[in-house]
């Protein structure tokens, strides 16, 4: 049970002059929380109305980050507006988003989350003349996969969410107009899980799809476009009857939810979908391999680590799934020795310290690792192409459907006419 009764979203102030939201929460109004986010760019033209609510929605979704703290069993409304559609989205992104933390800090997921509604949304804000494509880059291989496959259609850009350090160098080499966005939690997170507070994994691609939103209202792009994969729907485990995804705002159903709330909100005039949704990530290390590797090999990275606090550049730790995952599906699609460069001389592969990390991803023992690695069956299809070229790899012995083909199109959320381009691009 919480020491607290209400978590109370209290104010959120956006200042044009300082490029600035502010954003504060409270707990009972004896803990209070704030924290920042910095649209660090030049502004185009836009609808005061349109961003406010933009921003809004950024007030709603960014405070997961709070609540998951002591989880207080009232949520209090003090600013914005919640109609029921947005309250059955942020229940739903919330639980589900936070399904993860639920398991690893032994919590029943079996619980409730209610956003009160005070009110209805109002009429549609149609957000006038915006066009243009923004990419979300978080470093990886998939977003540059997006950036180079969207490169030749008019008015791309890109943008990211913190770690300038880390990114700048990767920012430089794709060559286009970038927006950069700066978010600065409370400080007292770090004293406060030293005490009682809770940690553990967030929504944070929920996050993401909120700033990208209000960025493309800021620099009048129209479509916020991500590179999530097929297998980010997959669940990692089930954990007291719940399906636990440890990339549930990655997955399409969580595609689907936002993208109802934006067509409640602006109607057709913003549009928010993932470019790589009907590709499976082997499919999606193919074409990176073999069209995009050497030109960002040294300046990309997937593994997470790289991003932590108070890191200053991109690395790969060579120790963690997703390093276990992305070594083994480009292994397939590139030269043996430009792959081991990137780790240092380490083939993850033939590693002993990752072999169970392999069972894992493989399906063979326990459960998939929580991190954004692909489906049991497409490590299943990479591990057997290891496996002619690295025999001593068939100590991993596992079934793989005959009729599974790793290049076969997914389901998708996108637009047809952009999943129309798409096709061309890859077929071509």
């Amino acid at each position: 049970m919480s020491k607290y009764t209400s978590f109370i979203f209290k104010d959120y102030q956006f200042s044009e002059e300082s490029k600035e939201l502010n954003l504060t929460y409270s707990y009972d109004n004896t803990l209070v929380l704030k924290e920042t986010f910095k649209f660090d760019f030049e502004y185009a033209s836009h609808d005061k109305k349109a961003l406010d609510r933009a921003m809004q929605l950024l007030f709603f979704v960014a405070g997961v980050s709070y609540y998951k703290m002591y989880q207080a069993s009232q949520i209090t409304v003090e600013k914005g507006q919640i109609s029921k559609e947005l309250s059955e989205y942020l229940n739903k992104t919330y639980l589900k988003g936070l399904g993860e933390f639920f398991y690893v800090n032994n919590l029943d997921p079996n619980f409730s989350i209610n956003f009160p509604v005070n009110g209805s949304l109002g009429e549609v804000l149609e957000v006038s003349n915006n066009s243009g494509k923004m990419v979300g880059i978080g470093g990886g291989k998939d977003s540059l996969v997006s950036v180079e496959l969207l490169r030749q259609q008019e008015d791309v850009s890109t943008w990211s969410l913190n770690h300038r350090d880390q990114l700048e160098p990767l920012v430089n080499t794709i060559g286009l107009k970038h927006f950069w966005v700066d978010r600065k939690l409370d400080p007292q997170i770090l004293e406060l899980n030293a005490q009682d507070a809770l940690n553990g994994h967030i929504p944070i691609s929920a996050i993401l799809s909120a700033v990208g939103l209000a960025v493309c209202i800021l620099t009048g792009n129209r479509d916020s476009v991500v590179s999530n994969e097929s297998s980010a729907s997959e669940p990692s485990l089930n954990y007291r009857g719940v399906d636990i995804n440890h990339q549930y705002s990655k997955s399409i159903e969580y595609e689907r939810s936002f993208q109802s709330v934006i067509k409640n909100y602006f109607g057709d005039s913003l549009m928010y979908y993932s470019l790589l949704r009907p590709l499976s990530e082997l499919r999606i290390a193919e074409i990176f391999a073999k069209a995009y590797f050497d030109k960002y090999a040294g300046v990309f990275s997937s593994c997470n680590r790289a991003f932590r606090h108070g890191e200053h550049h991109l690395f790969w730790c060579g120790e963690c799934p997703k390093c276990a995952f992305v070594f083994m599906a480009l292994t397939p699609f590139m030269d043996k020795e430009k792959l081991v460069k990137l780790w240092g001389g380490k083939n993850l592969l033939l590693d002993p310290s990752l072999e169970p990390t392999y069972r894992q991803l493989l399906g063979i023992s326990g459960n998939k690792p929580l991190d954004c690695v692909g489906e049991v069956k497409e490590s299943r299809a990479a591990m057997k192409f290891c496996q002619k070229i690295y025999p001593e790899l068939n100590k991993y012995v596992f079934e793989i459907p005959e009729d599974y083909d790793f290049r076969a199109w997914s389901e998708h959320a996108m637009p047809e006419e952009i999943f129309n381009f798409l096709k061309r691009r890859l077929n071509a």
